[in-house]
């Protein structure tokens, strides 16, 4: 494991060598809003490394002669070389005045004009930005000239409601914050983020790994090899971080096409199978059996390669830290502190799955019949998490029909209709419950559901007055898969406001969204103010590889917000699994 850190340092410096030049959208992101007093204010965030200079920095009204900019108030500059440079993100105050008459609303068109540089020796081309505002012409001219010693004040309050979005946020948390800090934020993160539905599928999968090791498994060794399981998955997710967010290949997203799904659930029945008794090796092959071999490395080297997989493979969803960790290092290029960021996070993901090791471990050194039931529970737990992966790829109504049978089938193992009488109360319980549920699933499958959780509502309109249970129609998602079918739409309802969701079939997230925050019917009835449309990534073909960068989305789920201008309101995005009632707050605020 020593060895695989030291790798994971020399790859990411070798990486931060290189520089990277930015784009200018990621290097600038003017931004303008007109506050209480009928002034503009005018911001241009600049990434690290990246200054402006002073000269090019511009503003104009251009469609009417009746508002005019009267006062302007700049930060400060600095010298840099010959030429005086805004450093960092500059702010300006701009005040309006009027034609004597006019009153009421008015709608300008406002320009920004602004050139700069990066450090790394790259000068970019003069841009310009226009914007359209609506200025109460009443109130220009009533206040007084806002002062440079206001500027402060001003700038926290716009840094605090505009402008950045969570993930920019957290990118410069990164980029303005010590390392301590960094990491115990990230670290914090990743706690966080261990109650989210990417991480759960790895609970039996780490339990299963570790029951497998057999006889002689001491809560020391358990603890040794959820530490190594940990550390894998975190290496993983760091090399797999650091390469999106240097060059925009999010491995994990391409890791998910069906050999490799139907391959990695194959290892996953091989090992239940192994569990049930059916063959004494733990794994039937070469290549599975180094998976968890107990040979002179006792296993580590299996469990290390099973928790650098798992985090490759199934867990691919993106929340709102990794996210901002992607675009920190996309926009400095600084591999080396993002992926310790990353890796601080991770290893907050896997404390919680070290206690799951532990408590697996527990149960190893009891022998019997009780031994034998937990790894018939594991096997169960591993073809759970078999039938979960494929799930991506084939039909909801095939995996549901998994399930049942499964079910079924361990409550029969558990002796449901076994009648001898020293069978245990509770297990004969449990098993009922699980025969009982499993049948259910498989009638409702039968009657074409795709609910694991309402399997039989597909009946309940049988006999029943139609214009009773009628439902409101809502707004239903246009599905696009690449930029000139999403081009076409956004044309077509120009001037609308539009929510954009990045899904993918495979992202648990996602999902999760769909069936508890979208299903929410006071959040349905918010929806229907705006043009729902799905980018749908789940192939992860070049078409939708280039539709996810041109919106800075490094993976699913990714909810954007265009407003009736055709802008992405960067302030509102939302990266990962919300609820419905934040998310119902969420709506309100656009």
């Amino acid at each position: 494991m020593k060895k695989i850190v030291l790798l994971l340092l020399f790859i990411t410096t070798l990486v931060s060598a290189t520089s990277k030049f930015l784009m200018p959208e990621e290097a600038f992101k003017p931004t303008v809003k007109v506050n209480e007093k009928a002034q503009v204010i005018a911001k241009i965030w600049l990434a690290k490394d990246i200054y402006l200079y002073s000269e090019q920095v511009k503003f104009e009204i251009t469609n009417t002669q009746e508002i005019s900019i009267k006062n302007i108030q700049a930060p400060k500059t600095v010298k840099h070389e010959k030429d005086m440079v805004y450093a960092s993100t500059p702010i300006f105050v701009i005040d309006l005045e009027k034609v004597k008459g006019v009153s009421g609303i008015k709608e300008i068109e406002f320009k920004i004009f602004y050139q700069g540089c990066s450090e790394q020796g790259l000068c970019y081309e003069p841009y310009t930005d226009n914007f359209k505002l609506k200025i109460d012409t009443d109130k220009i001219n009533i206040s007084k000239t806002t002062t440079q010693a206001q500027l402060p004040k001003i700038k926290k309050e716009l840094i605090k409601d505009e402008d950045l979005s969570e993930t920019d946020l957290i990118a410069d948390t990164i980029k303005n914050s010590s390392l301590w800090l960094i990491l115990l934020t990230f670290l914090g993160f990743g706690l966080l983020l261990a109650l989210t539905p990417c991480v759960f599928p790895m609970i039996p999968i780490i339990s299963g790994v570790i029951i497998s090791q057999g006889k002689g498994l001491t809560t020391k060794k358990a603890f040794a090899l959820s530490v190594v399981y940990v550390l894998a998955m975190a290496v993983a997710y760091t090399i797999a971080g650091v390469f999106a967010g240097l060059f925009g290949a999010n491995i994990q997203a391409a890791l998910q096409n069906p050999y490799v799904i139907y391959s990695f659930a194959g290892v996953f029945v091989a090992l239940a199978m192994s569990m049930f008794g059916f063959y004494e090796l733990k794994l039937p092959d070469s290549i599975v059996a180094k998976v968890s071999s107990t040979g002179n490395q006792n296993g580590y080297i299996g469990v290390a390669i099973m928790g650098f997989l798992s985090a490759l493979i199934v867990g691919p969803c993106v929340a709102a830290p990794l996210a901002g960790a992607l675009v920190y290092i996309g926009q400095t290029g600084d591999a080396v502190l993002g992926g310790m960021a990353l890796f601080s996070m991770s290893i907050g993901m896997g404390l919680p799955l070290i206690l799951v090791g532990v408590s697996a471990g527990k149960f190893m050194p009891k022998p019997g019949e009780w031994m034998t039931l937990v790894n018939a529970f594991f096997g169960v737990a591993m073809l759970v998490v078999a039938i979960w992966m494929i799930g991506r790829i084939v039909d909801t109504q095939i995996t549901m029909i998994l399930y049942s049978i499964t079910g079924i089938g361990f409550a029969f193992y558990l002796g449901l209709f076994d009648n001898k009488k020293n069978h245990h109360h509770i297990k004969k319980t449990i098993a009922a419950i699980m025969f009982l549920y499993s049948l259910i699933i498989f009638i409702g499958v039968m009657g074409g559901s795709k609910s694991m959780l309402s399997p039989l509502k597909i009946f309940a309109s049988s006999g029943v007055n139609t214009s009773v249970i009628q439902e409101i129609k809502h707004a239903s998602f246009i599905k696009v898969t690449s930029i000139s079918e999403l081009d076409a739409v956004l044309e077509k309802n120009k001037g609308k406001k539009i929510m954009l969701d990045f899904y993918a079939d495979w992202c648990a997230s996602c999902v999760e969204l769909e069936e508890v925050t979208f299903a929410d019917a006071n959040v349905k009835a918010k929806m229907d103010d705006f043009v729902l449309i799905k980018a749908d990534i789940t192939a992860n073909t070049q078409a939708q590889k280039d539709l996810s960068v041109k919106y800075g989305v490094f993976g699913p789920p990714a909810i954007l917000f265009i407003d009736e201008n055709s802008q992405v309101i960067k302030s509102k995005t939302i990266i990962g699994f919300i609820k419905p009632e934040p998310f119902l707050q969420h709506l309100n605020k656009i």
